[in-house]
């Protein structure tokens, strides 16, 4: 038995050989496969990991951009407001048609009736403007108190203008103070989009290059800032280059919008200075005049409007860059300016030599590459949806509801809806225009909920323009100006090696928005 069990195993020892070597072969196989399989699933579970953190932090950084616009727009108001005080124009008008009526009622009593009945169209059209004017708008405080201030000797202070001179004025300053507005709206809501759109782009990277050095088993990608603890990590995360490079924005606050009042003020006079204020204007020719003004500023055709430089209203030139942080806080003044400052507060001494501070190639690269940015064809033709979008709620829904009294356009058409045949033949006084765009001016500037934001938060095409900031190529940036060559080299390499692991997140992220810009780029 045991004899005959050994010769059929000697028989048949091939075959179970055969049969071990198959079993082990598939058994390698199938641990192969199998580990495969959970890499493959490892990886789709990071990429999609990774993809949703970088919408959220896209989503997040784009609120971030709202609240800051509108935590900036107050400051250009009030010095727009100061620039041009429209409620002071309309005191003075106020206060020339009370001396008016006092002189022409003071004579005799009884004879005022009649006089006052007689040119009856002229004074209620008058009394009607200044009470809309009055009634509707807002006063600024800065107005208020230099008005109380300066009451009792305006007369001596002032020229005094006849009732037309004030007219004109009031004309003028009303609907240039609006649109300059909407102009330092759109432009500030662009330069702040750039801004932060690089700096959340840097901000990401760095967070990956964090991620990687700090735990290799963590797959996310945390939305904290890991790298304020470490002063050598410069790839992304300098707080203070990030201030200061937010801190050029003073200079649209504070120089670049009166550039803007004085352009659109030359348009505005050359439009509407030859209008009366009691002439009938209908909705058509306001919009085509409103279009007039601005093919003034921004261009006629599409090359004037691609060749319009809106670089000097944004950003300084380099010889003032360090008088801008300095202006605004970031930089304390050498002793021996201080007092030429004293004397000369509006002055702008030009640097003699490049500030260490300025030297930085981190701020350096980051101005540069926004004033490439704003240099470029696709931020003209954004800027112009902006203002199609704020102009358009001006024209089409405020003043058309307020001064025409018609219904605003509806965004959603209905059948049963009756169209409204007469919008084109609506007529309405230009005081009446004048009054609404005056209390319009304060709704852009101060106004909450700022319909006017909202209504620039609706255009896609600014979205996918931050999406293309956000996502684009980004250059390595050396840990410092005067590190050691190996150190850099060996963290170069890792970061590129980084960046190829993420190369298909950032370009997946990119995918959701080149539909939009497709659109753009195809114009």
């Amino acid at each position: 038995m045991i004899a005959s069990t050994r010769r059929w195993l000697r028989r048949n020892r091939t075959n179970f050989a055969v049969g071990v070597g198959v079993l082990g072969a598939g058994y390698v196989a199938g641990q192969y496969v199998l580990s495969k399989v959970v890499e493959a699933r490892q990886r789709m579970t990071e990429d999609r990991v990774a993809k949703e953190n970088l919408r959220r932090r896209f989503q997040q950084n784009q609120e971030d951009c709202t609240i800051t616009v509108l935590a900036l727009l107050p400051t250009a108001t009030e010095n727009v407001l100061e620039a041009l005080p429209v409620e002071r124009i309309t005191q003075d008008l106020q206060q020339k048609k009370a001396d008016r009526l006092g002189r022409s009622a003071g004579p005799l009593d009884g004879a005022a009736p009649l006089s006052s009945s007689g040119p009856s169209s002229v004074t209620d059209d008058d009394g009607k403007s200044l009470a809309s004017l009055q009634t509707d708008s807002y006063v600024h405080a800065s107005q208020l108190v230099a008005s109380s201030a300066g009451g009792g000797e305006s007369g001596a202070s002032r020229p005094m203008k006849s009732k037309a001179q004030l007219w004109t004025d009031l004309k003028i300053s009303s609907i240039t103070r609006a649109f300059t507005l909407l102009y330092t709206l759109s432009l500030l809501t662009l330069l702040t989009r750039i801004q932060l759109n690089l700096l959340g782009r840097r901000n990401y990277l760095s967070s990956v290059v964090s991620t990687a050095s700090h735990s290799p088993l963590d797959l996310t990608i945390s939305l904290e800032n890991r790298d304020d603890d470490n002063a050598e990590q410069t790839y992304g995360n300098d707080f203070e280059t990030n201030r200061k490079f937010l801190t050029f924005s003073w200079w649209l606050l504070h120089r670049g919008w009166r550039d803007v009042m004085d352009k659109v003020e030359t348009a505005v006079k050359a439009v509407f200075g030859p209008l009366n204020p009691r002439e009938d204007i209908p909705l058509e020719k306001l919009s085509a005049l409103i279009l007039e003004v601005r093919m003034r500023v921004e261009g006629t055709t599409l090359e004037e409007r691609r060749s319009h430089k809106w670089l000097p209203y944004l950003l300084p030139p380099q010889d003032q860059e360090e008088t801008v942080l300095r202006e605004s806080g970031m930089l304390k003044p050498p002793l021996q300016t201080q007092s030429a400052s004293i004397l000369s507060p509006s002055s702008f001494p030009v640097p003699s030599s490049p500030s260490p501070l300025l030297a930085s190639r981190s701020l350096r690269r980051l101005l540069d590459e926004t004033s490439d940015l704003i240099e470029s064809p696709p931020f003209t033709q954004i800027l112009t949806l902006l203002l199609d979008t704020t102009f358009s709620h001006l024209t089409d829904h405020q003043i058309r509801i307020d001064a025409y009294k018609l219904t605003g356009p509806s965004s959603i058409p209905s059948v049963q809806e009756v169209p409204d045949l007469d919008s084109g033949l609506a007529k309405a006084k230009l005081a009446s225009i004048l009054a609404v765009v005056t209390r319009q001016a304060h709704v852009i500037g101060n106004g909450v909920p700022n319909r006017y934001a909202q209504a620039i938060e609706g255009v896609k095409e600014l979205e996918a323009f931050a999406a293309v900031i956000y996502s684009s190529h980004f250059e390595f940036e050396g840990l410092g100006d005067g590190g050691s060559s190996g150190t850099g080299e060996t963290q170069k390499a890792e970061v590129e090696e980084e960046k190829k692991q993420e190369a298909g997140v950032v370009d997946a992220a990119t995918g959701m928005f080149e539909t939009v810009w497709g659109k753009i780029a195809r114009q």
